[in-house]
């Protein structure tokens, strides 16, 4: 533990789920912004510091989305290994800011491509946790029809993490688009059939089954500088997606 972190970790081991989009350039939505990764990587760097072991999942939606890919004539399968290797670009981005920042990272591949990264072996990749490395998990699942939410969750369990970090825009979960109704509810905790009943934009409905089934709780918070840290602090911020929400 860092010298001069007296506050011991809510969780010994958790999955941060980042969407491809935190990446763009907020002008156009696309492509990766160095200054945005750096920022999210000393983010990490500060959050690591107080003990958590710290695995990612990071999307691929700011260079190419699979569905949408589809939707525009692209052959579905293609379209998803196509998303697949956005998130390898991803991924490799964030390593080398994390190692900027004197943070030790691996990337483990769900497809092979040794010349760029590990592939994924789960008791490798729960060894270089024990030893304090951060480890991104990319290639999805290797497999075309799941998305990097289903990835998050097969990956956490895998692992043994104790809950999903989903870092987004907003600052927790909504009954509504907040940035469309200036009148939407957050919800400060919420049950996993709730947000499938009432289709809220959580995870993909895979995910959520699958965390479900397996009583692994996800935390939705806004991404903004120091939330990670209060997170991980135990802090209230977000919204706690679990089995029962009025435990």
């Amino acid at each position: 533990m860092a010298e001069g972190v007296d506050v011991a970790p809510k969780f010994r081991r958790v999955l941060l789920k980042l969407s491809g989009e935190s990446f763009a350039d907020q002008q156009t939505g696309f492509g990766i912004d160095p200054r945005i990764v750096a920022s999210l990587a000393r983010q990490i760097a500060e959050a690591k510091n107080i003990g958590t072991e710290l695995a990612l999942v990071i999307g691929g939606g700011n260079i190419i989305r699979g569905l949408s890919a589809s939707a525009q004539g692209t052959d579905r399968t293609t379209a998803d290994y196509m998303g697949m290797l956005s998130t390898v670009i991803n991924a490799l981005a964030m390593q080398d800011a994390l190692e900027k920042e004197g943070v030790q990272t691996r990337v483990q591949t769900a497809i092979w491509m040794q010349e760029l990264a590990e592939p994924y072996i789960r008791r490798r990749a729960m060894r270089h946790l024990e030893k304090g490395r951060v480890v991104i998990f990319a290639g999805g699942t290797g497999n075309p029809y799941f998305s990097t939410d289903t990835t998050a969750a097969l990956r956490a369990l895998e692992i043994g993490a104790e809950a999903i970090l989903k870092g987004t825009r907003v600052d927790g979960v909504y009954d509504s688009d907040p940035e469309l109704n200036p009148d939407a509810k957050r919800y400060s905790t919420i049950d996993y059939l709730e947000v499938l009943q009432q289709g809220l934009k959580v995870m993909d409905s895979t995910a959520i089954t699958l965390c479900m089934d397996n009583r692994l709780p996800i935390l939705v918070f806004n991404l903004k500088a120091g939330n990670l840290m209060r997170v991980l602090q135990g802090e209230d911020v977000g919204t706690l997606v679990h089995a029962d929400a009025n435990s």
